[in-house]
Order: structure tokens, then sequence, then C-alpha cells
């Protein structure tokens, strides 16, 4: 199922539905990160059931998110959804005092054809909120987009770089003059135009990030998201970007069309090897020669030698879920393991080039072929695949790990992946722990015995 070596990589597409978690979920990882936010998620029943199951936080924690459950009445057109909507924020702001109300469509409001866009500007200027609208509806978005449309929907609220396009300018000639004289002596920050870094991630690892860069000399202005939306960083003509995640595609369109920012397309921070080519991609972009990258990526990998024993040699089969399955491969592949096809349920190819290219360039290192990439795949004809291949691990969505499990092959839940600290240098060991753990529990039935695995 897999393309010789020496073939160019492309991406097939099956004509399957999105079988991924539901994209309103991303309200559980960043109502924790924007500290001053409040998510309302507008839509029925089912939705609310989702996010107390999902989520699991008890009423009395008060977490900053709420439904505004549609009822028939809603969907019919029989009451007046701006009304309804008013009370809700009105409360909110009461109880709660937001810096942002951040309003997420669901599958019903895009069926009815609810006009959030237009009710948010007369509402906002009516109780003095922000309130933006995203909509993270399962019918057009997969499971990690939803954040996606909440960060293109927060960057046309970032605030544009205070100095002019003339100074703007001269900071740039300016940088470049500094570099060229003084690269004997980067240890501080180099004077250099802005980078902001979109993609929401646990401040520790943003942290880590950010030191990464700074070993370099190089100085992040900002990200988005901000811990707090009063914090959102400057946009504009002159600024760089770099996205740290690869499901954000939309959120890179708009920062480049809309706000006129400066994309740097790089691989993602995930893997020692992503992370170093992550870096090295930013650092020219300043005039930055990269130091010490390829000795700090040796002593990663020298660390996870334990990990590598257990995964070298063993075959994955991706499904598809969160859109992190190709970094994810790639990281694997590196680790010796043996890729057979990456499910992915969409694919933007130019904001994932830089990634396309070094799963290329990691396939032709390892002497490996290619794997399968396979674009909104149809799960009926990935258990065939699956059952054909008889690979050691899936990595899956929740439906269809127990019965794959039945039928003999581990699996692993691919939102975990989504919830686990899996970037930069420092967290390479947690992506090995999720993948080996199946694989462990698997040795360990089977030094028990036929006689007793029937028993359990």
């Amino acid at each position: 199922m897999s393309v010789k070596i020496d073939e160019p990589l492309t991406v097939e597409c099956e004509t399957g539905n999105y079988h991924t978690f539901c994209p309103i979920s991303c309200v559980s990882w960043l109502y924790q990160k924007i500290e001053d936010s409040f998510f309302l998620v507008v839509g029925t029943k089912t939705c609310g059931y989702f996010l107390q199951n999902a989520l699991g936080v008890m009423i009395f924690a008060e977490p900053r998110y709420a439904m505004a459950e549609l009822e028939e009445g809603d969907i019919s057109a029989q009451l007046n959804d701006y009304e309804g909507l008013k009370k809700l924020c009105i409360r909110i702001r009461k109880d709660r005092d937001p810096s942002v109300i951040i309003w997420i469509g669901t599958c019903t409001t895009e069926i009815i054809k609810m006009d959030l866009e237009g009710m948010a500007p007369k509402l906002e200027w009516e109780i003095g909120i922000p309130i933006l609208v995203a909509r993270a509806n399962g019918l057009d978005y997969a499971f990690t987009q939803g954040e996606d449309t909440v960060l293109a929907a927060m960057a046309h609220r970032c605030p544009e770089p205070e100095f002019s396009v003339r100074e703007r300018k001269e900071t740039i000639q300016n940088f470049f003059t500094f570099h060229s004289r003084k690269k004997e002596e980067l240890v501080e920050y180099a004077n250099h135009p802005s980078l902001v870094l979109f993609g929401s991630l646990p401040s520790n690892v943003a942290s880590q990030l950010n030191l990464e860069l700074k070993r370099q000399s190089i100085k992040v202005s900002g990200w988005l998201p901000a811990q707090k939306y009063t914090d959102l960083p400057s946009l504009g003509d002159g600024v760089y970007v770099c996205g740290v995640n690869p499901f954000l595609s939309r959120t890179a369109t708009t920062l480049v069309r809309r706000e006129k920012c400066q994309l740097i397309g790089a691989p993602f921070p995930i893997g020692p090897d992503g992370t170093r080519a992550w870096i090295e991609k930013i650092c020219p972009v300043f005039g930055v020669e990269p130091q010490g990258l390829e000795e700090r990526e040796e002593r990663i990998w020298k660390s996870l030698k334990d990990y590598l024993d257990l995964v070298r040699g063993k075959s994955v089969f991706f499904m598809g879920d969160n859109l992190l399955e190709v970094s994810l491969a790639r990281f694997l592949i590196r680790c010796g393991m043996i890729v057979h096809e990456i499910g992915i349920p969409y694919m933007d190819k130019r904001y994932q080039a830089a990634e396309l290219s070094l799963l290329q360039d990691t396939c032709i290192k390892m002497c490996v072929p290619i794997p399968r990439i396979v674009e909104k795949p149809d799960n009926s004809n990935q258990i065939r695949r699956i059952r054909e291949l008889q690979p050691d691990l899936a990595i899956t969505g929740m439906a269809h790990a127990n019965p794959l499990e039945a039928r003999g092959i581990s699996t692993k839940w691919s939102v975990e992946f989504t919830f686990a600290q899996i970037h930069g240098f420092a967290n390479a060991r947690d992506v090995l722990e999720l993948v080996t753990r199946p694989l462990r529990r698997q040795k360990n039935l089977e030094d028990l015995g036929p006689t007793t695995l029937v028993r359990t």
C-alpha cells in the first residue's frame, strides 16, 4: 500500500465524511488558554451533552463557557434569537465580567442559517463587550479546526503596529545593518522585525519555544492567542508570523491576506527533528545563523533510546482525526517505525508544504517508502486496508478503537495527542510514551500466555 522511495509525494482524496471528534471541543482548551474570555456555544441539547461529557467539568467549578440552547421555537423562527442571546450575554457580563465573549456556532446554527455575524456587532455595541463569532460546526470542519476558526476571528481584533510603514522599513534595514556588524556578539536579542507565533499551547510549552528562539537571539513579540484577550499581539505589514500546529490554515490565510503579515513556512515543532527544522526555517528570515541545533537534537535522540528500541520496526496506521497526522507520522518514521497510511480529514498543501517536504526527506534518510497519504478517507475502505496490512498500532478516533481492538489491532486514541504536550525538544518523550503504551500492553498480554488471555 506504499509507493516507491524515489517517487514524488502525492495526496489521494477519498469521499468519506468527517469521522472526527466534534470541533466545538476546542472550547475545552481555549477557555483555559485565554484567561479573560467566555465561550458561549449556540446549539442544541446534543451539543450540551457532548460538552458536559467530553470536558468533564462539574457545574460548581464554574468554567468560563456555557450553552445557549436552541429550542423548537428558535429553530422554527418563532422566537427572537437576538433577544435571547442578549439576555444571556448581559448575565455573563454581570456574573463573570469577561474581556471578550466568543460565540461558537454549531451544526444547527449552520443549518437554520442563524445570522450570528449580523447580531454580534449590534449586541457588542449595546453591552460594551467585544463579541467574536467562530463557526465550529462539524459539517464543514474537523476536530481541531474549531481552534482555527476562533483564531482567525480573533486575528481581526489584533491591533496594528504603532509605527509607520517608513519607520518599519527603517527598522528592518537597521536590523540587517546591525546584524552584519555584530554576528559575533549575539548574546541577547538581535534588533529584528516583530515575530508572532500562532497556535494555542500550554503556557509552559510556549515558554519552552520562546526560550529555544531566544537561544538564537530571536525575540517572540507575542502569541495568538495571548493569555489575555487584552494582550493580543500587534499585526500588520512588516510583522512575521509562524504557526506551531498544522490545523491552522485558515488563520494563516487570514494573517497573510487580511492582516498583510509575512508567513514563515516551516515544519511544525513536533519531535526533535521537527523542532530543529522549525527553528532553522525561522532563523534565516532574520539573518541569524542557527547555533547548536544539531548537537541538541542528537542529545534528545540519545535520551529516547529506551523508547526507540520499543518502536523500531513496528508498523502504524493513521486513520485521521486531528490533522496532526503528517507531523506525527514524520516523527515516528524518524524513530524507525513503518507508517502504512496517513489518513487526514483535511490537507492544506500550501500551509503544510514544509512539513510534507520534511516528511519526504525523512523517508529518504531512513530508506523507507513514502507512506500513502489519504485526505478525507473513507473509513470502510480503511478498515479493509487495516485488515490486510495488520499494523502493530492504529491511531484512530474513539469510534473505531474498540472494534479494532476486538479484531486484534492495538489502538491509540488520536484525541490524546491533541491534549498532550507534544511540542518542542523536551516533549518528544511524551509522544513516544503515548505511542508505546498500547504496544507495551500488548506485549505484556502475550507474555501471560493464551490461557490467561482467554480468561481476561
